[in-house]
This record gives structure tokens, sequence and C-alpha cells, in this order.
């Protein structure tokens, strides 16, 4: 199919200018995945600061032990919505490699958002957020395992660790090496930032699901 005269300009716009739409993508993914909705619901609730109780982390795992199953909920798909809204748009009207850019920030905002100083979350969420966006399987799968093995251990970090490193796999099996290698250096990012859960489940000190919270180090 032809591109009318408006189409075209715009491919050669971002054509010549790859390098400043990757980077205005990338930008745009960063704001809108630093909006740290964990810290600003618990706020609006009147249960004070997040990042005092249980881990100190920002996200849905963490408002959960406050007992507020509903705002622990809603923390959980503000926060996959602000990494797959963005993805999606710009896979949409940019291009995939143009979403990549955008899932990057909003993965990379989420766990270090301006905001907050630069100490956010673990990225859980965000991360499904995004990958649902890119190749939909991929987020689906990724919940799938992880709800199985919550269900049979009621570890949260254990369930995340696993569907991490197996997602990308999953990803090679069913379609692109360039997608694979992508989810491949998402989740080492994430493995990487529950390394204090890696230890806390090899010493049998990890808190299950649903736990009730004890202050956070350090509050």
């Amino acid at each position: 199919m032809a591109l009318n005269e408006q189409d075209l300009w715009f491919a050669v716009f971002l054509g010549a200018n790859i390098w400043i739409v990757w980077g205005a993508a990338l930008l745009a993914g960063y704001l809108c995945g630093s909006i740290p909705f964990g810290y600003l619901f618990s706020r609006m609730a009147g249960l004070g600061d997040i990042r005092t109780i249980g881990s100190g982390n920002i996200g849905a795992t963490n408002v959960l032990r406050t007992g507020n199953k509903g705002l622990a909920a809603a923390t959980l798909i503000f926060d996959a919505a602000k990494g797959f809204v963005p993805v999606l748009l710009a896979r949409q009207y940019l291009g995939m490699e143009a979403a990549m850019a955008v899932a990057v920030g909003a993965f990379l905002g989420h766990l270090f958002p301006v905001w907050l100083g630069f100490k956010g979350g673990k990225g859980v969420a965000t991360y499904i957020g995004v990958i649902t966006a890119l190749y939909w399987p991929a987020g689906a799968f990724f919940c799938a395992l992880w709800l199985i093995i919550a269900l049979v251990t009621r570890y949260s970090s254990l369930s995340a660790l696993i569907a991490a490193a197996a997602t990308p796999f999953f990803v090679l099996a069913m379609t692109s090496v360039p997608l694979f290698i992508f989810l491949l250096a998402l989740s080492a990012v994430l493995i990487q930032r529950h390394h204090q859960n890696i230890r806390k489940l090899i010493d049998g000190h990890e808190s299950k699901i649903g736990q009730k919270a004890a202050p956070a180090k350090g509050a």
C-alpha cells in the first residue's frame, strides 16, 4: 500500500532523527515508569511512608504487608499500566525499536525514580506491563508461572525470580532472538534487584505473601 505524503514525511523524519526519537522514547518511558504509585497510594490512604515498613519497597507486595489488599491491587495494576500503556503506544505509532526504548525507560524509571532519590521498587509489575505490551504471550506466561509458584510456596520473590528466569526462554522458543536478548537483559536486572530476597530465601528468613510487616530496617 502506497504511503500518502504525510506518512512519507513522517517516515523520513523518523529515519533522519532516529537517535532523537529513541532518546525521547527512553525519557518518556522513564517519566511514566518513575511515578511511585505504591508510595502515593499509601500516603493518600493515610498509611504513611510505605518505605518505613517491611522490605521498604514501594511495590505491591510490600503494600500488601499493610493489610490493605485493595491498595495492594491498585498498586499492582497501576505499576503494570505505567509500563504497558506507553510501550503499547510507542509500538503502535513508532515501531518495535522505539517501544523497546520506552520499555527500558519505564522499567528503569520504576527502579530509580528521580522523585524518591532514585530509590524505587524491584520492578516486577512494571516488567509484566512492558513485556505484555511487547509480546502478550510472554506476559501471560510470566503471570501464569508466577501464580503457580506463589500458590505452592507463598513466596512472591521466589515466584518472580523463577518466572523472570524462564520467560526469555519461552520467548526464544516462540518468537525472535532479538526480543529474547532484550528480555534476558531485563530479567537479569530484575533478578539482581532481588539479591536481598535471594539471601533471605537461602537463609529461610524471607517473608511470605500476606505476612504482616515489621518496620523496615533503617526506618
